[in-house]
C-alpha cells in the first residue's frame, strides 16, 4: 500500500515553449542517460489494447452474457445479496481471489471511464468492448447503491475466501454482504463510487441518455450521503476490509475526487463551489505524487487542471500548480524519494503490486501531456522544464517496459508476446476450468494446483501482474502474490494508455 508523500511547488508557471527549449532538451538527455536502451522492438499496441480489455471478462462475477469471450469461465456467485434480500450479483472480482471489494472496483470503473472519455476516439473497434467493461461495473454499482444512504461495499468474507483455493464457479465460502450507512459511514468508498457513476455518465451520454441520467442522478445521491455522513469505511468495517483494502489515506481525497467528477459530468455550480470551499479543508495539496485506489490526490489535480489550462477556471490555479509539482516529482533524476526507477527504467514505489503505480501514474502523465499540448504549456521544474512530448515519452517507456522492453525481456501482460508469466496468482486461471473438469474442486483440494510448478491451465489473456521488484527481478510463481497477481486497477488505466499509443505510434 502506498505511503503518504508531500511535495511543494517552488517555481512560478511559465507558458512559452521557446524560452524553455534548452531546459526541455536537458531533461530529455537526462531521460536517455537514466534508462537503459530499449530492445528496439515495435509493439503491437492494438493487440495489447484488445487483450487488456478482454481481461475484464475473465474477472466477471455473476451470470455471464451470451457474448462472453473468455470461454473457460462460468457463472458464479449467483446468490450474492440473498442474505440481505437484495440482488448483488455481477461486478468484478478485483484480483486472483473471489471477493467483490467495492473500493477498488469503483476506482477501476472510474479509470476505465476516464480512459474512454480521453482516449475512446483512439480505440477503434475496441471502443465497444471498453464501454461494455464500464457497464459491467456500473450495473453492479447501481445495485449496491439502490437503498438510499446505504452502499454495499463488499460481498464475500476475505478471511474465509483466502483460506481456500477454489474456482469462483465452485466457491462455498461465506458471501457476507457488508454495507456502510448513516451509522457506519464510509465517505471514501462512497465518494469513489460517486466518482465512478459520474464519470460513467459521461461515457454513456451520447450512447444511452436514459442510462447516463440514471448514473448521474445516483452519483449525486451517493455523493450527498458520503459528504453528510463522514468517516472512513475501514473504521466502520475494519475486520472485513482490513488489511486487504484498508483506507490508510483518509476519506478527504475521495470527497474532492467525487466532487470533481460530478462537476465535470453535470457542470453544476455547487460542485465547483464545493471544490473551492473545501480545497484546504480536504487537503488537496497532500501527497501529490500518489494515485491509486486509496489515494486520489494526483488524479484530482490533473483532472481539475484541464479546465485551468483551458482558461475556464483560473480560480482553481492551485490545482494546476499541484499537478505541475506531481510531474516534477516523478521525472527521472529529479524525482521525489518515494518515486524511484529500477535499473531497467520502471517506475517503482514501495509496497506490493507495483504495476498499479506504473499504469496509474503513466496514465496521468499522458492525460496531462494532452492538456498541456492543447494549452501550449510546459511544466517548470526548477532549473529544467518538461514538455508534453517528454511526458508522452516517459509514459510510453513505461508501457513498453510492461510489454517486454525490460531486462528480462518479459511481457508482464499474459498472452502478449512470446515470453510472459505462466503461473499467475489467480484461482480461476490456475485450476482446471469447469468446462474441462465439471466436478467440484473443494476448498482445500485446490491447494495442489496452487503449489504446482506447472503453468496455469487457463490463460487469463490481458492480465497484467504486479510485476518485478526494484531491481527488475520477477519470480514467476503463484505464492509470490505481490509480483504474480493481476488486478483490475492495474489494467483500467492501461486501457487508455494503449489506446493512445495504438493510434499515435
Amino acid at each position: 500500500m502506498a505511503r503518504k508523500a508531500v511535495l511543494s511547488t517552488e517555481s512560478p508557471y511559465q507558458s512559452k515553449f521557446s524560452s524553455l527549449h534548452l531546459q526541455v532538451t536537458a531533461v530529455a538527455l537526462l531521460l536517455l542517460l537514466t534508462f537503459r536502451p530499449s530492445t528496439g522492438s515495435r509493439h503491437d499496441y492494438n493487440d495489447a489494447l484488445r487483450k487488456s480489455i478482454l481481461f475484464f471478462e475473465g474477472q466477471r462475477s455473476g451470470m455471464l452474457p451470451p457474448d462472453q469471450r473468455v470461454k473457460w469461465r462460468g457463472d458464479s456467485a449467483l446468490h450474492d445479496g440473498a442474505t440481505v434480500g437484495l440482488d448483488l450479483t455481477g461486478g468484478y472480482y478485483d484480483a486472483g481471489d473471489n471477493i467483490k471489494f467495492g473500493f477498488p472496483m469503483a476506482f477501476t470503473t472510474t479509470l476505465l471511464s476516464w480512459s474512454v472519455i480521453d482516449f475512446g476516439r483512439s480505440m477503434g473497434p475496441e471502443l465497444e468492448n471498453a464501454v461494455k467493461a464500464v457497464k459491467w461495473g456500473t450495473d453492479y454499482l447501481l445495485k449496491v447503491t439502490a437503498v438510499p444512504d446505504t452502499v454495499y461495499v463488499q460481498v464475500g468474507d476475505a478471511l474465509s475466501d483466502h483460506n481456500c483455493w477454489e474456482r469462483p464457479e465452485d466457491m462455498d465460502t461465506l458471501r457476507t454482504a457488508y454495507k456502510i450507512d448513516r451509522s457506519h459511514p464510509g465517505s471514501d468508498v462512497a465518494g469513489e463510487t460517486a466518482a465512478a457513476l459520474a464519470a460513467a455518465s459521461i461515457v454513456f451520454r451520447s450512447r444511452n441518455r436514459a442510462y447516463s441520467n440514471l448514473l448521474l442522478d445516483r452519483a449525486v445521491r451517493v455523493f450527498e450521503f458520503a459528504d453528510r455522513y463522514r468517516g472512513a469505511y475501514s473504521s466502520s468495517l475494519r475486520r472485513a476490509v482490513c488489511p486487504f483494502y484498508c483506507d490508510v489515506n483518509g476519506y478527504q481525497d475521495e470527497l474532492l475526487w467525487g466532487a470533481a467528477w460530478l462537476h465535470k459530468a453535470s457542470r453544476r455550480r455547487r460542485y465547483r463551489q464545493y471544490i473551492v470551499r473545501n480545497e484546504v479543508v480536504l487537503r488537496a495539496g497532500d501527497t501529490i505524487n500518489e494515485f491509486g485506489w486509496d489515494n486520489k490526490h494526483a488524479g484530482i489535480n490533473v483532472l481539475i487542471s484541464k479546465e485551468v489550462l483551458m482558461g475556464k477556471a483560473d480560480y482553481l490555479k492551485s490545482f494546476r500548480l499541484n499537478a505541475d509539482a506531481f510531474i516534477c516529482s516523478i521525472l527521472p533524476g529529479i524525482s521525489h524519494p518515494q518515486v524511484q526507477y529500477s535499473p531497467g527504467g520502471m517506475i517503482y514505489k514501495a509496497g506490493g503490486s507495483n504495476m498499479q503505480h506504473v499504469t496509474s501514474l503513466s496514465f496521468l502523465l499522458l492525460a496531462y501531456s494532452n492538456y498541456l499540448s492543447h494549452a501550449n504549456h510546459v511544466v517548470p521544474c526548477g532549473e529544467t522544464a518538461a514538455s508534453p512530448a517528454l511526458l508522452k515519452q516517459l509514459a510510453k517507456r513505461q508501457v513498453d517496459y510492461i510489454l517486454g522492453d525490460n531486462p528480462l525481456g518479459m511481457s508482464y501482460m499474459v498472452g502478449y508476446g512470446a515470453h510472459y508469466p505462466q503461473r499467475i496468482h489467480h484461482r480461476g486461471s490456475s485450476l482446471p476450468s469447469v468446462k474441462v473438469h465439471p466436478a467440484r474442486i473443494g476448498c482445500k483440494a485446490g491447494s495442489r494446483y496452487f503449489l504446482s510448478p506447472d503453468p496455469n491451465p487457463n490463460l487469463l489473456v490481458g492480465a497484467v501482474v504486479g510485476g518485478p521488484n526494484s531491481s527488475d527481478a520477477f519470480p514467476d510463481s503463484r505464492p509470490f502474490f505481490q509480483e504474480s497477481e493481476p488486478t483490475t486497477y492495474i489494467n483500467a488505466p492501461l486501457v487508455g494508455l494503449l489506446a493512445y499509443f495504438a493510434a499515435h505510434s
